[in-house]
């Protein structure tokens, strides 16, 4: 292919899907200029799978990348339709905001916000060659028109367009998400670089015709009446606009799953790529979970604008027929016209543990990986990793120290950590299991937690972070107030404490005491708290969380302290663990391979035992010693 001189740039993006779009946001605004890939101008910022932001795990990594100063907290909050917090049920660390978006408007809202970017241009074009210069790092990009761009970094967020394949039954096609075209030759450039490139799957629920189902037969599924937001910086609380509808599957839709298994491209051989475990096709689930009479079905909205709607959980790949025939014996769903069938797709992707903590390639200096392409599933986790590899490649190219989150620092670090240190044999989806400080990662103090790192980076600015100082601060305030203010014994005091099944107090109690107790709350003790101040309700609800988990947060706090000491000890880069006696052979191999920075992203590698983390210990000891 003949090519041509198209331009100097310092980073390339390859994909503008949610990744994509976090990763050149952070490049551009961070004064580089950054140039933005897609096959199609039209699919930037994309939701084929779902039309929502946010959920159990998810929603704290939409607030976590907004207290940095990513985006798909404002969008969100610009074009969802209808919010819900998950787990209210439960205790605050798994509080989780979810969202249903208007899939057009957030694509609409994304792609002017890329336009409108200084530093940052955005092409449609696929990029189907990856130069690099003698020392083996990137050096330019090589567009599917011949088009040459020079740049000194590159980040790949190709989604499930790499290498992607679309399967219906027998019907298969070399094709990315929604019928768009795949990227195909990537991968072979990819692979010769040195990149270990494995297959993963995924796929999508159908979609329906509002006007062909009957919702009386269906559950409703209302937004929150309180106003809930994504980002930090949204000050009027976004509008419920939209509702959902709950349904379930049942003998007769099971039924016809198992009498079709051998049609099943699952089961027949037909895919290869590895599936997400916490995500699973409908047959999938019927295969898994043989004894469970019913499955639940969420109905959800793709937009105000359309009537077209998801059918949540009902992914699959199935031939078109037979979806069919599924679906029409669903409550409601007995005449649902099908706009969209399901489809499974499988695509490419890397081994994340060829990746430092940066998100930069091990093998290919200047080369960036995130979202799919890393392994992972999901717009939030693919959207937090196209923020860090992104910033990385700015910070990198300004010559200023890497962004690197430590797992006690928020879901994000977790994350990254999980996968360039452990890796991942199927599509990783955050889950709040996943962190060992579920306490400390709250969805709402991601603000305290990572908007001074925002500032830093120059991502948040001055007046946001200083509203946050304040808030902080302020809630600091209301806690010792509380710790120092009483209350005395009353038969109103008691009639409270009887009505909650609280024991009464004899002699009065502090404040902050009785918000302990596990039925009493901040707001119920208002009337016998006169010198309370007038709190935004988040200052509020800090001071309440603070003092009512008091105890399990030093706990943890305690926890992150002894995991630090291990943290702090760092393991030389080139530090030849083969020759380490008394390490196990397989320790020896996966610590070759990975390369942990500390002992303690050591001791998360597979592979590796308490008994090999002591020897690394003793062997750090007496390299010191012997340098002494």
């Amino acid at each position: 292919m003949n090519t041509y001189f198209a331009g100097q740039f310092d980073v390339a993006v390859v994909g503008a899907g949610h990744a994509g779009i976090e990763a050149a946001l952070a490049c551009a605004r961070m004064g580089l200029r950054t140039l933005c890939f897609t096959v199609n101008l039209d699919a930037v910022g994309n939701m084929p799978c779902n039309p929502a932001i946010g959920g159990t795990g998810k929603g704290h990594l939409v607030r976590e990348l907004d207290a940095l100063g990513g985006e798909m907290g404002r969008a969100a909050d610009k074009a969802c339709i209808q919010y819900r917090l998950l787990n209210r049920g439960k205790g605050p660390a798994v509080w989780s905001l979810r969202a249903q978006a208007d899939r057009r408007a957030y694509q609409q809202v994304m792609k002017h916000t890329l336009e409108l970017q200084e530093n940052l241009w955005v092409k449609q074009a696929e990029v189907v060659d990856l130069r690099t210069d003698g020392q083996g790092a990137v050096s330019a990009v090589v567009t599917h028109t011949g088009a040459e761009y020079t740049v000194r970094a590159a980040v790949i967020a190709t989604g499930t367009y790499l290498g992607g394949r679309t399967i219906v039954g027998d019907v298969v096609r070399d094709s990315g998400p929604d019928g768009l075209a795949a990227a195909l030759p990537l991968t072979r450039r990819l692979v010769e670089l040195g990149l270990s490139i494995r297959r993963f799957k995924t796929g999508t629920p159908p979609r329906v015709n509002a006007r062909s189902v009957d919702f009386s037969k269906m559950e409703l599924q209302p937004g929150e009446d309180e106003g809930l937001a994504f980002s930090f910086q949204t000050r009027t609380p976004p509008e419920n606009r939209a509702v959902c509808w709950l349904t379930y599957t049942n003998a007769d839709t099971h039924r016809i799953i198992r009498e079709n298994l051998a049609r099943s491209p699952l089961y027949d051989g037909t895919i290869e790529g590895v599936g997400p475990r916490y995500c699973p096709s409908i047959e999938t689930k019927i295969v898994r979970f043989p004894d469970k009479e019913r499955h639940q079905l969420f109905i959800e909205p793709m937009g105000l604008n359309t009537e077209e709607l998801y059918i949540q959980g009902f992914s699959s790949s199935m031939p078109e027929q037979v979806q069919v025939e599924m679906l029409h014996t669903v409550p409601g769903l007995e005449h649902a016209e099908m706009t969209r069938c399901a489809y499974a797709i499988e695509y490419d992707c890397v081994d994340p543990t060829q990746l430092q903590p940066t998100l930069e390639s091990k093998v290919v200096p200047g080369l960036y990986g995130a979202g799919q392409f890393n392994g992972s599933s999901g717009y939030e986790e693919a959207a937090v990793q196209g923020f860090v590899a992104g910033v990385n490649a700015a910070l990198k190219l300004l010559g200023r120290p890497p962004m690197i989150l430590r797992r006690d620092q928020g879901y994000i670090g977790v994350l990254v950590d999980d996968l360039v240190t452990k890796g991942t044999n199927e599509p990783y989806r955050m889950m709040t299991s996943r962190t060992e400080y579920r306490l400390l990662h709250r969805q709402d103090n991601a603000d305290r937690r990572l908007t001074p790192i925002g500032y830093e980076l120059g991502l948040v600015s001055k007046e946001q972070y200083e509203k946050t100082l304040a808030k902080y601060q302020a809630a600091d305030r209301e806690v010792r107030r509380l710790e120092h203010t009483g209350v005395a014994p009353s038969p109103a005091l008691d009639a409270l404490l009887e009505g909650c099944g609280e024991t009464e107090v004899k002699n009065g109690a502090r404040l902050a005491d009785l918000i302990r107790r596990p039925r009493l709350s901040y707001a119920a003790l208002a009337p016998f708290d006169p010198d309370r101040p007038a709190l935004d309700p988040a200052v509020a609800r800090e001071a309440e969380i603070t003092i009512k988990y008091a105890g399990y947060i030093d706990r943890q706090l305690r926890q992150v302290e002894e995991m630090r000491r291990l943290e702090d000890r760092v393991l030389p880069r080139d530090m030849d663990y083969l020759s380490i006696h008394g390490l196990r052979m397989e320790a020896r191999q996966k610590l070759q391979d990975i390369r942990p920075r500390n002992l303690g992203q050591a001791s998360r590698v597979s592979g590796v035992s308490p008994a090999d983390v002591a020897v690394l210990m003793i062997y750090l000891k007496q390299a010191e010693n012997a340098t002494h």
